[in-house]
């Protein structure tokens, strides 16, 4: 029961590598903030706060803000912040002496008509506690000092919050409404526990991947296993040959996916809406279900062997494995409660089940021949990631990539990544990683075993062992450059294409081994030819 994926794979292919590079990132509070201090009095750090609120008595949904880069800092915990009241200040931009009294109150004002910085003094003199700045858009950006200030005396905390909280928060003043306000923030934790559940995830499925077809599928050299149909029988609706399908990604198809990809990414950028997200989702469910059930059929076929015998002669397909029927439904209400869900708190174990059964397919069916076709790939995957995630916003103003990734205003993020929520980290959030980042080098990887099998290299003299380690150390790279950037979108495939085919290279050069890896499957082709 399978489709013919002659077009679909490469489609398939050149999606994931959109969702691949660039994709390993905090999707979290954490932003890119504009602004930098500008004079001696602008010497605090920038700090993301917590805006836990009362109205009348009733706690409300916590807020976030940023700090600015002068005043007073925030306690960390919620034990060691102040509760105090919030009062509107008059006038309401706080750019002249204000008349209202803010004795040990939270000043709220608005943003515009002057400085932060002299928002900041006329409340200070007022006698405010700390003061609140509405933006006037959703994003938040970093309040700093004037180049004019040479000393500032601000010794209040001072923050800004996004447009629509500080709207509902005005409007709740204007009614009378008693707020109380409570400011602090917290700190992050230096080493976040999520970011190695998602190396693990991601090692595992590139390992999975690789022996599948002979420990899983029990795959021979001969390649006579087949998961989903008999091979006795004129009624089997498809020969072997015809369900084993494997796309070999030459040299050319890797240049055609890299632009492929590209022009996919430009798209979505001018065009991104929700409808255009929902193709993405659409295909995603189609590849995660396709992916889930070979996987499945595989499992079940290998463990109760009986099951796979046993067919069922089906309109179109002819005859096939009564299993395989019986289990496709169940992949297809999966999918579907996923997107049903998909904006839950667990959507993302839904989406991590149908993505990795999704990439432990895509490498069954996709191969790198060598690492002349490796080489290409790639070189150019790595070139393209560091375009459209450093280069592009030199251009486009901003980064093609990231912007793609979150979604931006379409309120849709494409499904294709693994994520996984930071368990630990206070401002929640989740640590995520592409399909293509873990897709692109795992072709290498996978090919390294096949190399490794066909030559009879133990675990030490081959490379499949030294490919998986590598791949583990280059995304830990990528996690340590997002922790060292403070959790700026990385371009994985800058340090992952080093660290896997960089590796390969090296360690066949010093084996003298780099010629039969690079021509490797070519001679036997050339001897066809020659028959």
């Amino acid at each position: 029961m399978t489709v013919r994926r002659g077009f679909f794979l490469p489609v398939l292919l050149a999606l994931l590598l959109l969702a691949g590079p660039g994709r390993a990132a905090a999707d979290d509070a954490s932003r890119s903030f504009r602004g930098n201090a500008a004079s001696p009095g602008c010497s605090n750090k920038f700090q993301l706060v917590k805006v836990k609120n009362w109205v009348n008595g009733s706690e409300g949904t916590t807020l976030v803000g940023l700090s600015a880069a002068f005043g007073a800092s925030l306690p960390a915990t919620v034990n060691e912040a102040r509760k105090e009241f919030s009062v509107l200040t008059d006038p309401l931009d706080c750019c002249s002496n204000v008349t209202t009294k803010l004795t040990n109150s939270i000043a709220i004002a608005t943003h515009g008509g002057c400085p932060f910085t002299s928002k900041a003094e006329n409340a200070q003199a007022a006698g405010a506690a700390g003061l609140l700045v509405i933006n006037d858009s959703e994003e938040l950006y970093a309040m700093v000092c004037n180049e004019n200030d040479t000393s500032i005396n601000v010794t209040i905390p001072v923050l800004m919050i996004p447009q629509s909280a500080g709207k509902n928060l005005k409007d709740l003043l204007d009614q009378g409404a008693r707020v109380e306000l409570q400011l602090y923030s917290p700190i992050r934790p230096v080493v976040e526990l999520s970011a190695g559940f998602l190396l693990i995830m991601a090692v595992g499925t590139i390992v999975c991947s690789s022996l599948w077809s002979e420990f899983v599928a029990c795959e021979q050299v001969d390649e006579h296993c087949n998961q989903l149909t008999r091979q006795e029988g004129p009624n089997s609706g498809t020969n072997h040959r015809q369900e084993k399908e494997i796309f070999e990604i030459s040299a050319k198809r890797a240049a055609v996916f890299i632009v492929v990809a590209s022009v996919f990414l430009l798209l979505l950028f001018y065009l991104m809406s929700s409808w255009v997200t929902w193709v993405l989702i659409v295909f995603f469910c189609i590849g995660g279900i396709e992916g889930m059930h070979s996987c499945l059929v595989t499992i079940f076929s290998r463990i109760f062997k009986e099951w796979g015998q046993k067919t069922v002669e089906v309109p179109f397909l002819g005859e096939v494995l009564t299993l395989s029927v019986g289990i496709l439904p169940f992949c297809t209400v999966f999918a579907i409660l996923w997107v049903v869900y998909r904006r839950s708190s667990f959507a993302w174990i839904g989406q991590d089940i149908l993505g990795i059964c999704l990439m432990i397919r895509v490498l069954q069916m996709a191969r790198l021949p060598n690492i002349r076709v490796a080489s290409a790939l790639l070189s150019a995957a790595f070139v393209y990631d560091i375009f459209w995630v450093f280069i592009s916003p030199l251009i486009f103003h901003e980064s093609v990539m990231i912007a793609v990734a979150t979604g931006d205003s379409s309120g849709e993020a494409i499904p294709m990544l693994l994520r996984i929520p930071r368990f630990f980290d206070p401002w929640g959030g989740y640590d995520m990683i592409g399909f293509g980042d873990i897709i692109l080098p795992g072709l290498l990887v996978a090919f390294s075993y096949r190399f490794d099998r066909a030559g009879k290299k133990g675990i030490l003299n081959g490379y499949f062992l030294w490919l998986t380690v590598g791949y583990a150390v280059g995304l830990f790279l990528t996690y340590l450059a997002l922790f060292l950037m403070d959790g700026h979108g990385q371009p994985a495939l800058l340090y992952l294409v080093p660290c896997t085919l960089g590796l390969i290279v090296v360690l066949g050069w010093i084996r003298g081994e780099l010629p039969d890896l690079w021509n490797y499957g070519r001679r036997s082709e050339n001897l066809v030819e020659q028959v």
